[in-house]
């Protein structure tokens, strides 16, 4: 339409409602109230709360920020395992526009600081268990002044001021203005594990974050409602608990937070007592539980689907939980960079003309994406890569959660000329468009959901006297998918044990990080640049293996 040789923009006339999480605890306590909410916390006993008294308190712990000084942006740090105190925590700083940053106890030290003292962290509510690790950290971070301790505490923190959740609530009204503030507005901050260089923080923004919630809701993604019972293993410091923290509420479904007891016996009892229907967790944890129960000879009641992501799931697993339990594993790839939901592994129609192996293998790749998101794959001079199964590229991804730029990092541009996201993992995607990631652009090796840096590893290993160089490749696990296969190649005359190389190790790295399994060689092959030639390692490794099966 054109007026007076002007274009005029016809609006539509719908209200403004942004898309701020709030309003996904708002909903969950207005129309579904009375719905549980079940914590097993570190002793193992249950506490049991609703999303009616969840907001109420959100809206205090909002207040309590408010009062102290906490502002739009400031980021408010938490370490904690799953619980209703951590998401009480999470929709109180959230709800205020401040900045909701979960820390990873899992990783080793030296990276908590760094991240820690990079986001600026003043404020940290932690579970009483991890009152000993901060002792350790807050030395190094000059900037926290304060932390709130969700149980009381084993030590005493010097040098902050520490006090109890429930004192802190105590007094506080819980009538609070939430999400007065832009949809684009800072909801959340998590930091990538670091394996290439500094650990990197990765910003959702409330819109971000629902529509990430939105894509989790779909049939073919989570499919979840508000007759499930969800459980999330996964923890909420691992990007956002693959957002059910935030499905959850928006269904009104029972919520059973596992808290710090993931052994297989645990999480089974924990399913049944709570007839949890809807469970994700990453394959080591999984392993846990199928090891137990055939141990047990324990049985799955009310379990239907699993999610698995965090590392490739083994053919194996989904065939077992299928055919002994009759539970439906749902196997999902992301990265915190995707807040982190990327593809799904659900059957599409032409599935139907499979037999049930095939379907099996197309159940075990990594999947399709869902609306919201797209992928493509470009070859090293940036060409298409044809969808045939067969031909591999670099994975590019885009959409409304995917990240744009690291936190405090603008310089740095992460995205190309088109707006795509490099995952940096190498893949293929065949005619149904199912995604098969099949190695990782640089040298990382993912164990039990987690990042391994193989190059952190070789750096430490050759500082010891008697290495001349040190290479680590990935090798498959059964139980963690992939762990570090540490080579090392002796200066002459030097003498050392594989005991001795892991006791080099130690203090040095994340203990998860030690690999089980050290070897010496004559030689490790180096490419033409100096480098080693990872590669030609890995077929040589492969070829051992081959030739002693």
């Amino acid at each position: 339409m054109q007026a007076n040789n002007q274009t005029v923009v016809s609006h539509g006339l719908m209200q403004q409602w942004p898309l701020t999480v709030d309003k996904l605890l708002t909903h969950a306590a207005r129309w579904h109230g009375h719905r549980e909410i079940v914590s097993r916390i570190h002793d193992g006993s249950i506490e049991r709360c609703t999303y009616e008294l969840t907001y109420r308190r959100a809206r205090q712990l909002s207040n309590a920020l408010l009062g102290n000084g906490v502002q739009l942006g400031d980021r408010v740090a938490t370490l904690a395992m799953n619980s209703a105190a951590h998401l009480q925590t999470w929709y109180g700083i959230m709800g205020i526009g401040a900045i909701c940053h979960t820390l990873n106890p899992r990783l080793f030290e030296e990276q908590l600081v760094y991240i820690i003292n990079h986001a600026g962290d003043r404020w940290i509510f932690s579970d009483g268990a991890f009152a000993p690790l901060l002792a350790r950290l807050l030395p190094k971070c000059s900037l926290v002044k304060r932390v709130t301790f969700f149980s009381a505490p084993q030590i005493n923190l010097p040098g902050v001021r520490t006090d109890l959740l429930d004192d802190l609530l105590a007094g506080q009204s819980d009538d609070c203005r939430w999400g007065d503030f832009d949809e684009q507005t800072a909801a959340g901050l998590c930091y990538t594990s670091g394996t290439t260089g500094d650990p990197k923080g990765v910003l959702y923004s409330h819109r971000s974050n629902l529509l990430h919630t939105f894509i989790t809701m779909s049939a073919d993604v989570f499919g979840i409602s508000t007759r499930d019972v969800v459980m999330p293993v996964v923890p909420m410091f691992h990007a956002n608990a693959w957002g059910l923290a935030f499905s959850a509420p928006a269904v009104g479904c029972k919520l059973v937070l596992p808290g710090p007891l993931l052994d297989g016996a645990s999480l089974h009892k924990l399913l049944e007592q709570e007839q949890v229907t809807l469970s994700g967790a990453v394959p080591t944890l999984w392993q846990g539980l199928l090891q137990h129960l055939t141990a047990t000879r324990g049985r799955l009641t009310s379990l239907q689907r699993v999610l698995i992501g965090g590392a490739a799931c083994p053919p194996t697993m989904i065939r077992q939980f299928q055919e002994e339990f009759g539970v439906a594993v749902i196997h999902a790839w992301g990265m915190t960079e995707m807040s982190p939901i990327g593809t799904v592994a659900a059957l599409v129609p032409e599935s139907a003309t499979l037999n049930e192996d095939q379907r099996l293998t197309q159940r075990a790749k990594q999947g399709r994406v869902p609306f919201g998101i797209d992928m493509r794959l470009r070859d090293d001079a940036g060409a298409p890569v044809p969808h045939d199964g067969r031909a591999q590229g670099h994975l590019q991804v885009c959409g409304p959660a995917v990240a744009r730029a690291y936190y405090a990092r603008d310089a740095e541009n992460i995205l190309d000329t088109d707006g795509c996201f490099d995952t940096g993992d190498i893949g293929s995607i065949d005619e149904l468009g199912y995604l098969r990631i099949t190695d990782r652009a640089k040298d990382v090796i993912k164990s039990g959901g987690e990042w391994i840096s193989s190059i952190e590893i070789e750096n430490i290993a050759v500082a010891h006297p008697a290495v001349a160089l040190a290479a680590v490749i990935g090798v498959a696990s059964e139980q963690w998918s992939e762990r570090p296969l540490l080579l090392i190649k002796l200066r002459p005359g030097a003498h050392a044990t594989s005991d001795e190389i892991r006791e080099f190790l130690e203090g040095k790295i994340a203990r998860w990080w030690i690999p089980e399994r050290v070897e010496f060689v004559d030689d490790i092959p180096l490419g033409a640049t100096g480098k080693i030639d990872k590669k030609l390692l890995r077929k040589q490794i492969a070829t051992v293996a081959r030739d002693a099966g």
